[in-house]
């Protein structure tokens, strides 16, 4: 249907069920390289992979190059609340990090970063949504991660922490601090107002509230809250539980505390 008809219904009925075959498509993607990648269906726009997509009609768009050709058909803004996860990943000290590497080998940093957390966001069945600054965010969608999208949020978590080097007995090679938290938010196509860019992402205030996690955690920390814990069906009984003042929020915010350390 022309993009311009598609309703709430329309979106909602794609982000939780998806389109015939989009976690296939999209885990099928993430295995060719390389970046940058489709922000919807992960195709990769460069390396062998670029040329295999090339072949299939998913080149970068040259009018919106966050998306390939066939996904820009979503470009226009629109979209729907759904319950989903949603995983903050912040780099801790980063400040005191940039004085004391310069611009350069910093930039190093965060870019090494960026690819270990975006493998480990794709490798979860997660949609990075953005890297900006020194966080990584990535979307648990239910019509790409499944109904255990809150799950795969917590491995994701782990697993972003345990390839930053927090289970080395060495220590780090960078401190990272992650939030996850499950709730209703929109998740659609903003912007497009103007000459402005349109965008693929989540907003509201679960949102605000996971990224509040990601800021309270400290490296090593993944603070997960009680609706993700609960919807990951893991045992986090034995995790300690702590409380949080979040900025906005009258009330001190629980959250459980994993931590992934050197054994």
């Amino acid at each position: 249907m022309p993009e311009e008809s598609r309703t709430e219904q329309d979106w909602y009925k794609f982000l939780t069920e998806g389109e015939k075959l989009p976690r296939f498509i999209y885990r099928f993607f993430g295995l060719l390289p390389s970046s940058p990648r489709c922000k919807l269906c992960n195709s990769p726009f460069r390396g062998p992979g670029g040329y295999l997509m090339h072949l299939t009609g998913r080149d970068q768009s040259r009018y919106n190059p966050r998306y390939c050709e066939q996904c820009e058909r979503f470009e226009h803004p629109g979209g729907a609340v759904i319950e989903l996860s949603m995983l903050f990943a912040d780099v801790r000290g980063s400040s005191r990090l940039a004085e004391q590497l310069g611009p350069q080998e910093f930039s190093k940093l965060i870019n090494r970063f960026f690819l270990v957390a975006t493998d480990a966001l794709i490798a979860t069945d997660a949609l990075v949504d953005r890297l900006i600054g020194d966080e990584a965010v990535g979307l648990y969608v239910p019509a790409f991660s499944g109904r255990e999208h809150a799950r795969r949020a917590v491995e994701g978590a782990q697993r972003i922490l345990e390839r930053t080097g927090h289970r080395d007995r060495k220590g780090a090679w960078i401190p990272v601090g992650v939030g996850v938290h499950t709730g209703p938010a929109f998740v659609g196509i903003v912007g497009g107002v103007g000459d402005s860019p349109t965008d693929f992402t989540a907003l509201g205030d679960h949102v605000n509230i996971a990224a509040g996690l990601a800021s309270g955690a400290a490296a090593g920390e993944i603070l997960i809250s009680e609706a993700s814990a609960s919807a990951s069906g893991l045992n986090l009984d034995r995790l300690e539980h702590r409380q949080l003042e979040l900025k906005g929020k009258s009330e001190p915010f629980d959250v459980r505390v994993m931590r992934v350390t050197a054994d």
